[in-house]
């Protein structure tokens, strides 16, 4: 998925991600606080800000808050949130989260949430933030999820067929959506990159597919397609996403996972 792939599809949703429930509430924000434990003197980055949530839940908490996007839409719209909102110590700059622009050792705390699945190259960002955190620094991530494991075997091979059919779903309703990680890969990306796990937790989501598939603007087709996916799906599949259909409501169950990891 090419970067301007990402940028025309966020650019012409941006005003809906200031509104969107997902992005804006939800417990993950809540949890990001608590585990990071954010001092008044830090100095933090959010990666891939959207309209900014984030950013605006650890504003109270730290001196200063950088949020960037590639998507110059979304920082027009997360500004004007911060305006409406009164936040002050929050500044706004376009960034690639494979190459971000700013200083190495610059941040006490880099966030990324619900982001990292459109990235070209996850392990590229974990590398960057690296980078740009000081020794000690920690990397706090939240991400959808799929079904997959580094294990061999029947099961295996299941469970990653499974992560792949899960992705292709995204896929139709979202073309700018990259790739889902699994648990696995997180864990080993965070490793390769230098950091220590110091929490990880899964936590999960309730979607109703209606909103879900519109907020991207997915054709009639195309939302006729993914209602059978979820529900023909394999049975690791459905396992996995749990669809619940009700007359003419379908709901089915995401899976973030969030991890916050240390610098060595």
């Amino acid at each position: 998925m090419s970067k301007e792939k990402v940028q025309q599809q966020f650019g012409a949703n941006a005003a809906a991600y200031a509104t969107s429930t997902v992005h804006a509430k939800g417990y993950s924000l809540t949890r990001l606080v608590e585990l990071t434990q954010p001092q008044p003197d830090w100095q933090v980055l959010d990666v891939a800000t959207a309209a900014g949530h984030t950013a605006f839940t650890f504003a109270p908490h730290v001196a200063h808050v950088v949020a960037s996007d590639l998507t110059p839409e979304m920082l027009t719209v997360a500004a004007g949130l911060a305006a409406e909102k009164g936040i002050s110590n929050v500044s706004f700059e376009p960034a690639d989260a494979e190459a971000l622009p700013f200083s190495a050792a610059q941040f006490d705390l880099v966030t990324c949430r619900i982001a990292p699945h459109h990235f070209p190259d996850i392990q590229q960002f974990i590398v960057e933030a690296a980078r740009v955190l000081k020794p000690g620094g920690l990397l706090a991530v939240v991400d959808n999820i799929v079904p997959g494991t580094h294990l061999r075997g029947r099961k295996a091979r299941l469970l990653n067929e499974a992560g792949n059919y899960v992705n292709a779903f995204e896929k139709l309703r979202d073309p700018s959506h990259g790739r889902c990680w699994s648990v696995s890969e997180w864990e080993h990306g965070f490793a390769k990159a230098g950091f220590t796990i110091q929490h990880q937790e899964l936590l999960h989501k309730d979607m109703e597919f209606g909103p879900w598939a519109t907020r991207m603007q997915a054709s009639p087709e195309d939302i006729i397609r993914l209602k059978a996916m979820l529900v023909q799906a394999p049975t690791a599949v459905s396992d996995f996403l749990t669809p619940q259909i009700s007359n003419d409501r379908i709901t089915f169950r995401l899976t973030e996972l969030l991890a916050v990891g240390k610098l060595s």
